[in-house]
C-alpha cells in the first residue's frame, strides 16, 4: 500500500520501520517530518550490461524520500502534508504529491493528488496547466544523485486516495485505496493493472511489529512486514551501582590519607572517574578526574558529590568537581554545601530546597601543585571487534568483513599521547570486489576509490600517531598530530577549536598535510600528497531539540574546494540520526555518478545494549556510492566531540 496515504508521525510514534512489502521505510525525524531511505530491487533488469562487472545481479535502484507536514489536524480540518520521492537517486521513481487526511471515528480518510511516477495515470487534467504550458511535460530522465526541484508539479497528475478502518479488534485494520499510477512506463517494464483499487489489512503482532497483506492492481498478492522502535523511547536496561547513601561523618581537620584514599576509591568504581584526584584549598574541596562512565554527566557529579560530601573537612563551604577529557579541563560544577545537605537528608512535607549548584569554566588547579590522587595507567590496551558493511554495490548486493582492531595507547605526558591499531580480519566476502575497474567516469584523483585494494590485506597497520592536546583558556582548545592518522593517509595536522561554555555554538578549524598510503605496502606511500583543511561551524538550535547542525568550508583531499553540511537529530534515548552531503566546485561529467558525495548514518550508545552505564557509541553509516570528490580526511581525534561537556545537559 502506498506510502502517500499514510499520516506524518507524530512526536510520539518517532521510529524507524523496515519492510519487505511495498511501503518505503519512514524515519519521522521530527512531529512534522519524515524521510525515507529506499532500496529497490528491479528483478527484470540487469545491474549492468557488463558481465564481468556486476555478474547476473539485478538492478538496486536507491532513493530518498521525505514527506512534511503543512498543518496539523484539527476539529474540522484534516492534516495537509506535502511528499516528494526520489531525490538525489536515479529519478525512476521521482514524483511529488499533496494529500489531506482526517480521520472520524475508526475511519481515516484520505484525498490527494500526485505527480510524477504516483501521477502516471493522469485521471486528472493537471491544473497548473492553466498556469503554463511548461507544467504540462515532466522530464523522462534525471542525473543520478541530483537534488533538483525544477519539475515540481509538472507532466501528469491523477487523484489518489483511501480509506483505513480500525476494527473492533484492536490489532487489526483493513485498508482501501485509489491508485493513481498505470504501471505503464516502469522501469521494469509495463506492469498489468486490473484495478486501480487496493485492499490490505494489517495486524499488530506487537507493539514493535506489524504484518501487513494486499491485494493489488487488481492481480498481484503482497505481504510483508514492518519491525518499529521509538527514539524516544529507548532506555538502558543497566545493573548499576547504587549511589551512594547520603551518611555524614563527623568533620575531620584537614584531609585525613585513609578517608581520601576510600574516597578517591569510590570515585573511580561508582562515580566513573579515572585517575580521580583531591585537593583542599581554603574552603572549597576540589575534585578532578576524567569521567569514563555516564552518557549523562550530571549522575557522575551527583555521585562524586555524595562521596565527598560525606566526609568533608571542617570549614569546606563548597565542592569543586571537574570534568576533564584527555587531560584538558572541559568544565567545573559548583556545588554549595550547605544546600546539598539539605537536599540529601530530605525537606519536611510543605517545604522544598533548591540545590545551590552552577558550571563554570574549569579552575587550572597546577599552580597548587598535585593532591592525592590515584595514579593513570600511561598504558592501556584494548581489543574490539568490528562489521564494514556496504550496501547497493556491483560485485554483490551485500559486501561485509568482520574484523579485530587491536589498539593500544601510551601517555608520555599529560599532553602527549602515542595511539595506534592493527586491524586483522576473520572473514569477509571482499574476493568479489573488482579493484582493478577503475571509475572511468570521473576525472578526479583516486583519493577514496582504491579503498577495494586497502580492504583486501588480511592485516594492516590502521594508525599510529603521535597527538599533543592542549587546554588553551577561555573556551579554547587545540591539539597537533602526525603520523599514519587513517587506513588509507598519512601526514601531519592540527586543529584549534573555541566552544564558549553552555553556548548553542562552536567554531573550529583543522589545517592538514597528508600522503596517500601505498595498499600494496602500507608503510610505505604513493606519489599522491596534497593540504586538507576545513574551517567548521557548529551549532545547535535552540528551537530544534537535539538538533546539532555543522558545516564545513575548505578543501577536499581530491583538492576540490567545496562545502559540507551535516544536520544530526539526537532523541531523548541518546540516539542519534544524521544525513551528511558535501558539495564541492567539481562539475557533475568530473566527479562522476552520483553527482556529489552524500550519506546517512545512525550513532547508538553502548549503554542501550549493555547492563551497565557507558560512554561509548556505534555508529553505522550508509553511503549511496564512495566517489573521490567531496571526501575528507577520517580523523580518529576531533575536539568538538571531545569537549562534549561543555554543552548545556540535556533537560537543564
Amino acid at each position: 500500500m502506498r506510502a502517500s496515504h499514510r499520516k506524518v508521525n507524530s512526536a510520539s510514534t518517532t521510529g524507524i520501520t523496515i519492510n519487505t512489502g511495498s511501503t518505503p521505510p519512514p524515519w519521522a525525524l521530527f512531529p512534522w517530518l519524515e524521510g525515507t531511505i529506499r532500496y529497490t530491487d528491479v528483478r527484470t533488469r540487469k545491474y549492468s550490461q557488463w558481465e564481468d562487472f556486476s555478474g547476473d545481479q539485478s538492478y538496486k535502484d536507491k532513493s530518498f524520500d521525505f514527506k512534511l507536514r503543512l498543518w496539523e489536524e484539527g476539529y474540522w480540518l484534516p492534516q495537509v502534508a506535502f511528499g516528494k520521492r526520489d531525490i538525489a537517486g536515479t529519478g525512476l521513481f521521482d514524483g511529488e504529491y499533496l494529500v489531506a487526511s482526517k480521520q472520524a471515528g475508526p475511519f481515516d480518510f484520505t484525498l490527494g493528488m500526485a505527480w510524477g511516477y504516483a501521477g502516471n495515470a493522469g485521471n486528472i487534467t493537471n491544473p497548473f496547466c492553466r498556469v503554463s504550458d511548461k507544467y504540462c511535460h515532466r522530464a523522462e530522465s534525471h542525473d543520478a544523485g541530483d537534488i533538483s526541484f525544477s519539475d515540481i508539479f509538472r507532466g501528469p497528475a491523477s487523484i489518489f486516495g483511501g480509506i483505513e478502518y480500525q476494527t473492533p479488534w484492536n490489532p487489526l485494520r483493513l485498508k482501501l485505496e485509489y491508485d493513481g499510477n498505470n504501471y505503464q512506463n516502469d522501469f521494469a517494464g509495463k506492469l498489468p493493472q486490473a484495478s486501480h483499487f487496493n485492499v490490505g489489512a494489517v495486524y499488530r503482532a506487537a507493539s514493535w511489529a506489524d504484518l501487513n497483506l494486499s491485494y493489488e492492481r487488481g492481480n498481484t498478492l503482497m505481504f510483508g512486514f514492518t519491525l518499529r522502535t521509538n527514539f524516544n523511547d529507548l532506555r538502558p536496561a543497566l545493573r548499576d551501582t547504587p549511589k551512594p547513601a547520603y551518611q555524614p561523618a563527623p568533620e575531620s581537620e584537614g584531609l585525613q590519607y585513609t578517608t581520601v584514599a576510600n574516597q578517591l576509591t569510590a570515585l573511580k568504581y561508582n562515580a566513573g572517574f579515572e585517575a580521580p584526584e583531591i585537593q583542599l584549598r581554603d574552603k572549597t574541596l576540589y575534585m578532578s578526574g576524567q569521567q569514563y562512565k555516564y552518557r549523562d554527566s550530571r549522575e557522575a557529579v551527583d555521585r562524586a558529590n555524595r562521596i565527598l560530601v560525606n566526609n568533608l573537612p571542617q570549614g569546606v563551604e563548597k565542592i569543586s568537581v571537574t570534568q576533564k577529557r584527555e587531560h584538558m579541563a572541559m568544565v567545573t560544577t559548583e556545588t554549595d554545601v550547605a544546600s546539598l545537605r539539605k537536599q540529601l537528608a530530605g525537606t519536611a512535607p510543605g517545604q522544598s530546597e533548591q540545590l545551590q549548584q552552577q558550571r563554570v569554566e574549569a579552575e587550572d588547579l597546577s599552580a597548587f601543585g598535585r593532591g592525592y590522587r590515584i595514579r593513570e595507567d600511561r598504558f592501556s590496551y584494548s581489543f574490539n571487534p568490528t562489521l564494514s558493511q556496504s550496501l547497493g554495490g556491483p560485485e554483490d548486493f551485500y559486501m561485509f568483513q568482520l574484523g579485530l582492531m587491536s589498539s593500544a595507547r601510551y601517555w608520555f605526558t599529560d599532553h602527549l599521547l602515542l595511539d595506534g591499531g592493527i586491524f586483522t580480519n576473520i572473514y569477509n566476502n571482499y574476493d568479489k570486489f573488482k579493484s582493478s575497474l577503475l571509475p572511468a567516469d570521473s576525472t578526479l584523483p583516486r583519493v577514496r576509490t582504491h579503498i577495494r585494494d586497502y580492504v583486501r590485506n588480511d592485516v594492516y597497520l590502521n594508525n599510529l600517531q603521535a597527538n599533543y592536546f592542549a587546554d588553551l583558556g577561555n573556551g579554547f582548545y587545540g591539539q597537533v598530530y602526525g603520523g599514519y592518522l587513517e587506513t588509507m593517509y598519512a601526514g601531519v595536522g592540527s586543529e584549534l577549536l573555541y566552544r564558549p561554555l553552555d553556548a548553542s555554538w562552536a567554531l573550529g578549524v583543522d589545517v592538514n598535510y597528508v600522503k596517500q598510503r601505498d595498499w600494496d605496502n602500507m608503510m610505505r606511500f604513493t606519489d599522491y600528497s596534497t593540504p586538507t583543511g576545513f574551517v567548521t561551524a557548529y551549532w545547535n538550535p535552540p528551537t530544534l531539540n537535539g538538533v546539532l547542525m555543522k558545516l564545513s568550508v575548505g578543501q577536499y583531499l581530491a583538492k576540490d574546494k567545496g562545502a559540507t553540511i551535516d544536520v544530526a537529530k539526537r532523541f531523548d534515548s541518546g540516539v542519534a540520526v544524521g544525513v551528511w552531503a558535501a558539495i564541492s566546485n567539481v562539475s557533475k561529467d568530473d566527479y562522476g555518478e552520483g553527482g556529489f558525495s552524500k550519506g546517512f548514518y545512525i550513532s547508538i550508545p553502548f549503554d542501550l545494549m549493555t547492563i551497565g552505564p557507558n560512554r561509548n557509541r556505534a555508529v553505522v553509516s550508509w553511503t549511496p556510492l564512495t566517489r573521490d570528490g567531496g571526501q575528507m580526511l577520517s580523523r580518529k581525534y576531533q575536539l568538538y566531540p571531545m569537549t562534549a561537556e561543555r554543552e548545556v545537559p540535556v533537560g537543564q
